[in-house]
């Protein structure tokens, strides 16, 4: 019983996955997953052009 083997020990590397071979579904999977990120960069940019939705909070009526 050693006295420096103190605390955890470190886990064994995982062995590095196969690469698996794609098909046309995953294909097209991939390629309508770019569409739709490509699609909601285009509205953030949209967006981001105009001013903020909501202008001032809460509102005041005149009366005290």
């Amino acid at each position: 019983m050693s006295g420096r083997e103190g605390g955890k020990k470190k886990p064994l590397k995982a062995p590095k996955k196969d690469s698996k071979d794609l098909d046309d579904d995953d294909l097209a999977h991939k390629a309508k997953l770019k569409e739709q990120q490509k699609a909601l960069q285009d509205a953030k940019a949209k967006a981001a052009q105009k001013g903020p939705l909501v202008g001032g909070g809460i509102k005041k009526s005149g009366k005290k």
